[in-house]
C-alpha cells in the first residue's frame, strides 16, 4: 500500500497510527518572585482548559469526532487532559498524503478506538534559575485518520525549545484478497511532514527502523532571544556578564535535554 496505489480492503482499516511528543520549553527565573511568575504563566498559558482546546483542535484537523473529554489541573503545577476520538467524516483518501498539515493552535480527547492524551511537567532548579517545562502528547488513531496531518499545528501551539518526536505504525490491515498491509502510506522521516519555515528553525536528528515502521526524530531551535526566556523587567535587570552567563546555562540545559545526558557546562558552549 506505500506505493500510493489504491487498495480496495476486505473491511475496516486496522491501522494504528501513533504520534508521540516530548515538548520541551526552557526559561529562566532565579528570584522567588520570578519563580513565582514562571508558576503562574504555567497556570494560565498551559491548563487543562487551554490543553483541551488545542486537543479539541487537533481532533478536527485529523477529521475525528470527540466521544469523551477527562481533565484535570494539579497543585501546585501541572495539567493532564485526555480524549477518546473516532473516525469523522475526512476527505475520502485512503492513503495519508505527505503535505504538512496546519500550522497552530492541545488536551486528551477520546476517540473510537483512539485517543489523544496531554500531560504537563513544570519544574525548576533550586540553584541555577532555570525553569524547563515539558508537554508529553500522545496522539493515536485507527483507520483512515493520520495524526501527522496535526504534526506542524502542535509544535506551534507550545514555545517549544527541543521537539523529540516517535511515529509508529502498528498492526495490520486486510485486502479482500486475503494480504495483509502494514503502512497505508509513504514516510521515510517524520521531517517530510514538518513545514519547510520550520524545519528551518530547527536542528533536527533521525533516528528511524524502516522495518519496524517506526520513526524518530528529535529538533533543538538553532537561535533564540534572550527577552524571550526571561520574567521580570527582562534582560534589562541584568549586567552584560550575567546575560552572557544565562545564555550559557539556558543553552546547556537544551543541549543536555537534547542529546539526553549529563554534560560538563563549559563542553555545551
Amino acid at each position: 500500500m506505500a506505493s500510493g496505489k489504491k487498495v480496495q480492503l476486505l473491511g475496516f482499516n486496522n491501522l494504528t497510527k501513533s504520534l508521540s511528543f516530548n515538548i520541551y520549553d526552557i526559561c529562566y527565573a532565579q528570584s522567588r518572585a520570578h519563580r513565582q511568575e514562571y508558576i503562574e504563566y504555567i497556570d494560565e498559558v498551559y491548563n487543562a482548559e487551554r490543553l483541551t482546546q488545542i486537543l479539541t483542535e487537533v481532533t478536527d484537523i485529523i477529521g475525528a469526532n470527540v466521544l469523551n473529554i477527562a481533565r484535570q489541573d494539579y497543585e501546585p503545577q501541572g495539567a493532564s487532559v485526555t480524549m477518546l476520538i473516532s473516525e469523522g467524516p475526512v476527505d475520502a483518501k485512503p492513503f495519508a498524503d505527505e503535505k504538512p498539515g496546519p500550522l497552530p493552535d492541545s488536551v486528551v480527547a477520546h476517540l473510537d478506538k483512539s485517543h489523544i492524551t496531554v500531560h504537563t511537567y513544570p519544574e525548576t532548579h533550586p540553584d541555577n534559575g532555570i525553569c524547563t517545562f515539558r508537554a508529553d502528547i500522545d496522539v493515536s488513531t485507527c483507520g483512515v485518520i493520520s495524526p501527522l496531518k496535526a504534526l506542524n499545528y502542535l509544535i506551534h501551539s507550545f514555545d517549544s525549545d527541543i521537539v523529540t518526536t516517535d511515529y509508529r505504525v502498528r498492526g495490520f490491515t486486510r485486502d479482500v484478497e486475503g494480504n495483509k498491509h502494514y503502512i497505508d502510506h509513504e514516510i521515510n522521516s517524520i521531517q517530510n511532514f514538518i513545514a519547510e519555515d520550520t524545519r528551518d528553525k530547527y536542528q533536527m536528528i533521525d533516528v528511524n527502523v524502516f522495518q519496524e515502521n517506526i520513526f524518530h526524530t528529535k529538533m533543538l531551535l538553532n537561535e533564540f532571544d534572550l527577552n524571550n526566556y526571561l520574567f521580570g523587567s527582562g534582560a534589562d535587570e541584568f549586567t552584560p556578564k550575567q546575560r552572557d552567563r544565562i545564555r550559557q546555562l539556558l543553552r546547556h540545559e537544551m543541549l543536555e535535554i537534547f542529546y539526553s545526558r549529563n554534560m560538563p557546562l563549559n563542553s555545551s558552549l
